[in-house]
């Protein structure tokens, strides 16, 4: 996806006086997009990080990496490599382990479905019929309004960054069905490495999420300085669904780190 989907913390970082930025990786609509798929790891993207620290010439005394979802996963594997450069770390809507993942969205979240919509939803992935119409037809009343984004009116950042997605990438790296990862990530699980994190993290979670909260707020016991952020009505985009609770826990993980009472 693009950065679009995040322009909601631009005013909330600006009445701060943050210094922030927000890029496009490689390969998104905004910036090149190569047709190698050997450029598509964690790894890459990971330097890919490291290099717009270093352009922007931020270290561990101001450099902070806000991540969700994917972003969520990427943000872990910097700070696993590159803590040293890091002042904090923010992980929203996002676990450590994509098998764990997959098994909350078969349990929990499938479950939630009314039965003959879901029948519906697997016999369409069964057929691997991706890009039938009736598969986001059925999807995005039924489980992205529910898990993704709550809002009746979703805003319309997130509209232009759902249609600037480059699917060849997000199916190879996370599959073409919602319900788990089935890509490249599908073994992804660092969970076991998150006590090798000691900056200040901040985990945050949501009711609504495609990610189990509570698996959040374990990842926030896990790293070495953890705090859980907790959004009541929020779903896998709790920054715009439940904004003021998302928001106002970010400004003041970031403040307390600054102000040494973290």
């Amino acid at each position: 996806m693009t950065h679009e989907y995040m322009e909601c913390f631009e005013t909330f970082f600006l009445r701060q006086g943050f210094e922030f930025y927000e890029y496009d990786q490689l390969g998104s609509y905004y910036s090149d997009q190569p047709k190698d798929s050997s450029l598509w790891t964690t790894a890459r993207f990971v330097e890919e990080v490291e290099q717009v620290r270093q352009s922007i010439g931020a270290d561990s005394t101001n450099f902070y990496v806000l991540g969700n979802s994917w972003g969520g996963i990427l943000a872990m594997e910097y700070a696993l490599k590159y803590q040293r450069h890091l002042k904090g770390l923010l992980v929203a809507n996002m676990v450590a382990s994509a098998p764990e993942y997959g098994k909350y969205a078969a349990e929990v979240l499938a479950k939630q479905m009314k039965p003959e919509i879901l029948s519906e939803i697997k016999s369409i992935e069964a057929k691997k019929d991706f890009n039938n119409p009736r598969y986001m037809e059925l999807l995005i009343p039924n489980f992205y309004h529910e898990h993704l984004c709550r809002l009746k009116e979703w805003p319309d950042g997130f509209n232009r960054a759902m249609k600037h997605v480059n699917g060849e990438i997000y199916t190879m790296m996370q599959g073409p069905s919602e319900f788990g990862i089935s890509g490249r990530l599908a073994n992804w699980d660092i969970k076991n490495r998150l006590k090798e994190i000691s900056i200040p993290t901040l985990m945050i979670g949501a009711k609504h999420d495609t990610m189990d909260p509570n698996a959040m707020e374990e990842q926030s016991k896990l790293v070495m300085k953890g705090r859980y952020l907790y959004c009541p009505n929020g779903s896998h985009l709790s920054m715009w669904d439940d904004q003021q609770v998302f928001m106002t826990g970010v400004i003041k993980f970031i403040k307390d780190v600054d102000s040494g009472t973290f």
